[in-house]
């Protein structure tokens, strides 16, 4: 099979595409024809092995992974000893993070409970943009921000996949939607109905007079205390990702942040593929569109590592295998 190698840190450049042994499946894993996988940003940080901290989880010198990848959507093509959970031939995505990588390959093996079934009415490419983001928009948003009917909610990073999911989601509970990001992402945020536009090269929204329920980060780029300026009395600040040490930061002073002035600043520990149910649900009945760039062959995945990591895309990246 085909499958992109990274042997070691450094840019996406260096990501090779080789020939490699199909792998089989062990206790409870199934092995996944990949018919198509998504950027995020565990494959940019694990491909450079940045931030340093990255290199922890892994591999200190190189990575242990040698493919990386965490979303993938494809059809079953073999069972591990004991798995049971789905048949040869069905239809599956999810992301596979808790139990490895890989899905940057022709095939790949993963734990039975990293999958769940592919609805019919959804393609493989809409499939694979869906789990991380929409976990992490959706837990960040309900499970955690606890978001009201008719808020003011800020989306930073609105233009990526957690943002343009995120705007979906929050407009299921009446929300008025502010998104920040920049340059092209713009005209598109607005044919998907943000209700304001923040472009963040012009405005820095945590210094304007605005103030919001509730804000969604997917970059977490400012101190803990910028962000306190744009929350209402009582509001609440949810990061799902971003700059490690400002969100370790955050982890330290959220409760003393709350003590004195009772607005609440969360940082969100993912549940990988716990509400996709949910989000079958949605698609389903038209309330859930995926936003995708590409797709793109496999062969171009260093450059659409480079463009997801320099923050042009639009959505979600997608990676289409061949058939």
């Amino acid at each position: 099979m085909k499958a992109m190698i990274c042997s070691r840190y450094g840019s996406p450049g260096q990501l090779q595409l080789q020939e490699v042994p199909i792998p089989s499946p062990k206790p409870h894993e199934v092995l996944v024809k990949v018919r198509a996988t998504a950027v995020n940003d565990y494959d940019w940080g694990m491909v450079r092995g940045k931030p340093y901290l990255y290199r922890l989880l892994f591999g200190l010198l190189k990575p242990k992974h040698p493919v990386p990848g965490m979303e993938l959507a494809g059809t079953v093509a073999a069972l591990g000893a004991g798995a049971s959970s789905f048949k040869v031939g069905d239809a599956v995505y999810g992301d596979i993070s808790e139990h490895g990588f890989g899905s940057f390959a022709e095939y790949c093996c993963t734990h039975e409970k990293t999958l769940v079934l592919k609805p019919g009415s959804m393609g493989f490419e809409e499939a694979t943009a869906i789990p991380h983001a929409t976990m992490l928009a959706y837990q960040g948003l309900v499970d955690m921000g606890k978001i009201k009917e008719g808020q003011n909610v800020l989306i930073n990073g609105a233009g990526g996949g957690v943002g343009t999911f995120g705007l979906q989601l929050a407009k299921l509970y009446g929300a008025r939607v502010t998104g920040v990001d920049t340059g092209d992402k713009l005209n598109m945020m607005q044919t998907l109905g943000f209700d304001h536009i923040i472009d963040y090269k012009t405005l820095d929204f945590t210094r304007n007079a605005q103030r919001y329920d509730l804000i969604l980060d997917a970059k977490t780029n400012r101190s803990p205390f910028a962000y306190l300026r744009s929350l209402k009395p009582s509001g609440t600040y949810v990061t799902v990702g971003g700059s490690v040490g400002r969100l370790l930061l955050l982890f330290l002073l959220k409760g003393s942040i709350y003590r004195f002035s009772n607005k609440r600043m969360h940082v969100l520990a993912l549940k990988p593929n716990k509400d996709l149910a949910y989000m079958n649900e949605l698609f389903n009945a038209g309330r859930l569109k995926p936003v995708l760039d590409g797709p793109y062959p496999l062969e171009k995945l260093p450059w659409a590592l480079q463009y997801f990591g320099e923050g042009k895309h639009r959505g979600k990246v997608i990676i289409k295998m061949p058939t």
